[in-house]
Formats: structure tokens, C-alpha cells, sequence
């Protein structure tokens, strides 16, 4: 065999081999590690909206029990709305303390995080149909004698909970884009040495 065919396929084999003991070795890992930070900021995440219902639930029940008019059906919402928070957080935390980071591999991983980030922008959306919701009962109080207070009440509740909630999405989706992209960068980065080691190897 000539000599530049046998380096061509030394080289190749050689690459081959660093490339897969390296994914094998370091790569695995490191999304695990990934996944444990992802759940961790999830947690966190969902804590937040956790502590922001019990909130809610507490001056709720407090506001619709002893407030009058518009003010009662405002607290009234924001308890009937922050119920459905409140579970929401309790199962995305019950959820994420039954899954272990080594359960997934690396494409199961990095999937079920951009199926979050996902989630988080169609929530965005939503929440931008809450606010709408709550100005147009806003402006339906303003018509209707009888239901008045009703309608405003709910009105100003779900401007007050649209509004939370499109923060708390848009700013959860920024926290776990950035760690993603950053997650990946470093990859790239490792990745890149391994490369430059391994040229070095065939300048000897």
C-alpha cells in the first residue's frame, strides 16, 4: 500500500476512534449534568409560580370573603385562577423529582428541554389572549347594568394574571434558551479542542 493511501486511512481510523471515545467518555455526561441544571432552573422556575398562587389563593379567599363589588369578583378570580397555577407548579415539581438525570440519553435530553422552551412560548401566547380577554371584559362592564362589577372584577383579574404570567413565560424561556445555547457553545468549544489536539497528534 503507498504511503499517502496508508496515512489517509491511519488518519481516519485514528479520528474515528477519538471522536467516538470522547462522545462516549465526556459527552454523555456532560448532558446529564446539563439535564440536572435544566431541572434545577425548571424547579426554580416552578417555585415561583408556586409561591405566586399560594399567594393569590390566600388574598383571594381574604378579598372574596370580605370586600364588596368589583374588588370582590377581582379576588374571586384571582383564587379561581391561581388554583389551577397551584397545580400546574405542584406537578411540574412532583414530575421533575421522579426524573433521574441518567433515565434519558443525549438526544432525549436536549429534547425534552426545547419541548419546555417550546411550551413557554405557546404559554406566551396565550397569555397575550388573557390580557385581551380582560380588557374586553373591561369594556363589556361598562355596558351591562347588571353584571357590572362582575365583568370589571374579572376584568382586572385577568389583566393581572395575563400580565404575571407573560413575564414569568418570556422571562423562563430566556433563562433556559441561554443556558441551552450556552450548554452547546461550550460543547462546540470542547469539541474544537479535541480536534486541534488531534491534528497536533499528526504533526509528530
Amino acid at each position: 500500500m503507498k504511503k499517502p493511501a496508508f496515512y489517509l486511512l491511519s488518519t481516519l481510523f485514528l479520528f474515528l476512534t477519538l471522536f467516538v471515545f470522547s462522545t462516549e467518555a465526556t459527552g454523555q455526561p456532560e448532558y446529564q449534568e446539563f439535564h440536572k441544571q435544566s431541572q434545577h432552573l425548571q424547579r426554580g422556575g416552578m417555585i415561583v409560580l408556586g409561591s405566586w398562587a399560594l399567594a393569590n389563593l390566600a388574598t383571594g379567599a381574604v378579598g372574596w370573603s370580605q370586600l364588596d363589588g368589583r374588588k370582590k369578583y377581582f379576588h374571586q378570580m384571582n383564587f379561581f385562577w391561581n388554583t389551577v397555577n397551584a397545580g400546574i407548579a405542584g406537578y411540574a415539581i412532583y414530575q421533575g423529582n421522579q426524573m433521574a438525570a441518567d433515565m434519558l440519553d443525549a438526544d432525549g435530553v436536549m429534547s425534552k428541554h426545547l419541548k419546555t422552551e417550546t411550551v413557554l412560548l405557546v404559554n406566551s401566547a396565550l397569555d397575550l389572549g388573557y390580557i385581551g380577554t380582560g380588557f374586553l371584559l373591561q369594556h363589556l362592564g361598562k355596558k351591562e347594568g347588571k353584571n357590572q362589577d362582575m365583568l370589571k372584577g374579572y376584568g382586572d383579574s385577568l389583566l393581572l394574571q395575563g400580565g404575571f404570567l407573560l413575564v414569568f413565560d418570556l422571562a423562563f424561556y430566556a433563562v433556559l434558551r441561554s443556558h441551552r445555547l450556552e450548554f452547546l457553545e461550550n460543547m462546540h468549544l470542547s469539541l474544537s479542542k479535541d480536534v486541534i489536539g488531534f491534528n497536533l497528534i499528526l504533526t509528530l
